[in-house]
């Protein structure tokens, strides 16, 4: 018995979403440097790297892997398939697909080093326009484009008043990916752009509360908010594309 479109598509963006993200270490180990240095061009041993994609693992360092892990494989992977299964057989989807690895790149980074790297979030948000004013082009789409490019701009603005009001709590890397990330919400409309802003704040402040019950943190630790304004991204678009 063939399995259903909906079933294939999933197991497919999934395949694709692991695929892709076996690519994502090396550019994570890469790009996990304080803002003040440059990017790795070496592996610990001082072996030279080769490329930006691929696994964490040096040709000459047989079996001694100089990243942390390939947990980027099964992320992707989940991320992907969830967003196959909200969306659909949609023109979006490809993007929301391809835009998928360089998300989890950026949590990555940001959580390793507290650093939303330039060359990735301001080509993320402009990517995300690019490619969803041509998916609206296509018939099937459930979004629209203008409220895309304007969501881009409130959710930006946002960060950047909150930025301008705390520097200390909110690093202008986040507002650079703010844009992308309200490119993506304001496909689907207002609401889905107010909804994916509330859950990255809501995300952040659980995982705060839960250091501090912890005492791993106190009031003046500063947080990596990159992975949040992801996953709070996610948690939106997942709810957009799914009642669109």
């Amino acid at each position: 018995m063939p399995l259903p479109v909906d079933a294939v598509l999933i197991v497919l963006a999934a395949l694709w979403g692991a695929a892709a993200g076996a690519l994502v270490p090396r550019a994570a180990y890469r790009l996990s440097v304080p803002a003040e240095e440059d990017w790795r061009a070496a592996c610990p041993a001082g072996h030279v790297l080769v490329g930006w994609l691929g696994p964490a693992r040096c040709a000459g360092c047989p079996g001694r892997p100089y990243g942390s892990g390939t947990a980027t494989v099964p992320v992707t992977a989940a991320v992907c398939a969830v967003l196959a299964a909200a969306t659909g057989p949609r023109p979006e989807l490809a993007v929301w697909l391809l835009l998928a690895p360089v998300g989890v790149l950026l949590a990555v980074v940001d959580l390793r080093v507290q650093r939303l790297p330039d060359p990735l979030t301001l080509p993320f948000a402009g990517a995300a326009l690019l490619l969803l004013g041509a998916a609206a082009l296509l018939p099937g789409h459930a979004g629209r484009w203008t409220t895309a490019v304007l969501g881009a701009l409130a959710l930006g603005a946002g960060y950047l008043l909150l930025f301008l009001v705390n520097p200390g709590g909110m690093g202008f890397g986040d507002v650079k990916l703010a844009l992308g990330a309200g490119a993506v919400l304001g496909w689907y409309g207002w609401p889905t752009v107010l909804l994916g802003a509330f859950a990255g704040f809501l995300f952040g402040a659980l995982y705060g509360g839960v250091l501090v019950l912890a005492r791993r943190a106190g009031r003046g630790t500063v947080i990596p908010f990159g992975p949040f304004l992801v996953t709070g991204a996610l948690a939106g678009l997942l709810i957009g594309a799914y009642t669109a």
